[in-house]
């Protein structure tokens, strides 16, 4: 755990290990599996994969990354693309699942995986980051490991045609560009240069009551964010490590959630909102108590409302939907 879903190059990905998008030769060839061939040292690993002969289609074998900033290269060799009547999603499902399981036989904390098939072998790229991202969840539920899509350009949305435009609606009436002047709420509105009525008086803090003393004020602080969070995952009879699993969170962070003094970023709340399945008045409850809101004028923050509101709480597809619209994803 975490799983997560860039636009970057692979070659410059620093994990243990990075898959390579092969042939069953195991030969150098164009696009990902050209490029990682060159950053490796291309007589490095050719000399590697040659020794290991052949590899299957929908299998996976691996050799040392040499040059490459990741210690191995996995190679899997997905399916070509015949309409689907060749057995390609079973055999690209192999492929996910076996690189997983070699990462997991060589210690491998991290691995980053191109979208496989979905280039010079045709296979359509929305299907291919369906099975992409169905294979790394599925092995992610039972097992521990930083898992990173590395997908190259934006040729295709994640999210889907249908999808896409409900969120696109939504942020047409929701979102709200901030302006380089904006007038303060408690600033009177003016008419012909005239005030239309007279602001009306801003409510104090109960913080800053002379007539209260400072003992009276910290004893009627409001819950912490910590201790809220904790009763929320009791009240709904969940476990730690179905939270963060559910948040797509590694392990050590959600530990340090425990300390009162422990300030999360914005997006680990969002997340954790949603593992907790939370409405929208629930999330910016949360989101206050860490000194948050939710704002019109952020798109990322429109498109986590439309989630909230819709109760969709896979933070998978909330962060495929994340980056279909170019925010950065709500990972930890």
């Amino acid at each position: 755990m975490p799983f997560h879903i860039i636009r970057e190059d692979i070659t410059r990905i620093h994990a243990d290990a990075i898959v390579n998008a092969a042939n069953e030769y195991l030969a150098a060839g164009g696009g990902v599996c050209g490029a990682i061939f060159a950053a490796a040292g291309r007589e490095k690993l050719e000399k590697a994969c040659l020794g290991i002969g052949r590899c299957p289609t929908g299998s996976a074998v691996i050799t040392p990354g040499f040059d490459l900033p990741a210690k191995y290269v996995i190679h899997a060799v997905g399916p070509r693309w015949y309409g689907g009547e060749r057995n390609e999603e079973k055999l690209l499902r192999g492929c996910y699942q076996a690189s997983l399981e070699l990462a997991k036989l060589y210690g491998c904390e991290s691995i980053a995986f191109p979208l496989i098939s979905a280039g010079i072998f045709g296979y359509p790229q929305r299907e291919a980051f369906r099975i992409a991202s169905e294979s790394i969840t599925d092995f992610l539920k039972e097992n521990e490991m930083d898992v990173t899509l590395a997908v190259f350009g934006r040729t295709a949305l994640l999210i889907g045609e249908e999808r896409f435009g409900r969120i696109s609606e939504y942020i047409d009436d929701h979102y709200v560009e901030e302006h380089e002047y904006s007038r303060n709420a408690n600033e009177p509105e003016l008419f012909d240069g005239m005030p239309v009525c007279a602001p009306s008086a801003a409510p104090v803090s109960p913080l800053l009551r002379k007539s209260r003393s400072l003992k009276e004020a910290v004893a009627e602080l409001e819950e912490s964010f910590s201790a809220r969070l904790f009763r929320l995952i009791d009240e709904r009879g969940l476990t730690d490590s179905a939270v963060y699993k559910r948040a797509n969170m590694d392990r050590r962070l959600f530990s340090k959630l425990r300390k009162e003094d422990y300030s999360p970023s914005k997006a680990t709340v969002l997340a954790l909102a949603i593992a907790l399945e939370l409405n929208s008045d629930e999330a910016r409850d949360l989101l206050k108590r860490a000194g948050y809101a939710l704002s019109d004028s952020s798109r990322a923050d429109v498109i986590v409302s439309w989630f909230l509101e819709e109760k969709v709480y896979d933070i998978f597809a909330v962060n495929e939907a994340l980056f279909d619209f170019g925010e950065r994803p709500l990972s930890s």
